[in-house]
């Protein structure tokens, strides 16, 4: 069976609105996260916390519980474009962000990383990182029945969750 017979053996779950926003049915802005900086009123804003130059929010369509973004305030498209001051404010929101989710999920592994280019995978003309936590035997009875993934978290409630211990958090300074 070719790689690509397996992969369209997979069943995925989405949620309607992620369906919509893949086929393009988005708030009508230039940038999202622009909009989101800029507190559009169309513009879904899950800011958990800024600093002068970024803005840390969950990610609307989570792929897993606590699947955060970090973006810099100043629109830009390019890894190479980001400052250093930039760099380093994302790097200290990403160990912030990292120390809350362990301490709210139990968190024992992430994925961290950047889509970078038109062919990545992205879907935002402006730079962002994601940060999605993984958990143990992250596949359940779908997954192992079906091969079909769900995520039961929805995203304005982890918002809110997240956004009442992220003022107790310490600062890395």
């Amino acid at each position: 069976m070719s790689s690509y017979e397996e992969h369209s053996l997979r069943k995925n779950l989405f949620s309607i609105g992620k369906l919509g926003y893949a086929k393009g049915d988005r708030p009508n802005v230039d940038c999202i996260l622009c909009g989101v900086r800029d507190k559009n009123e169309i513009v879904p804003n899950l800011t958990i916390a800024e600093t002068e130059l970024s803005i840390v929010s969950v990610n609307l369509f989570p792929y897993n519980p606590g699947h955060i973004i970090i973006f810099p305030k100043r629109h830009i498209i390019h890894y190479l474009e980001l400052t250093e001051a930039e760099a380093l404010d994302i790097h200290r929101l990403t160990q912030k962000t990292m120390r809350i989710l362990e301490k709210q999920w139990k968190v024992q592994g992430f994925n961290i990383g950047y889509n970078l280019g038109k062919n990545s995978g992205g879907s935002i003309p402006h730079i962002h990182e994601h940060i999605v936590p993984r958990f143990p035997n992250e596949a359940g009875f779908l997954d192992v029945l079906s091969n079909t993934r769900i995520v039961i978290y929805e995203p304005y409630q982890m918002w809110e969750d997240l956004k009442k211990i992220w003022t107790n958090e310490p600062e890395i300074v």
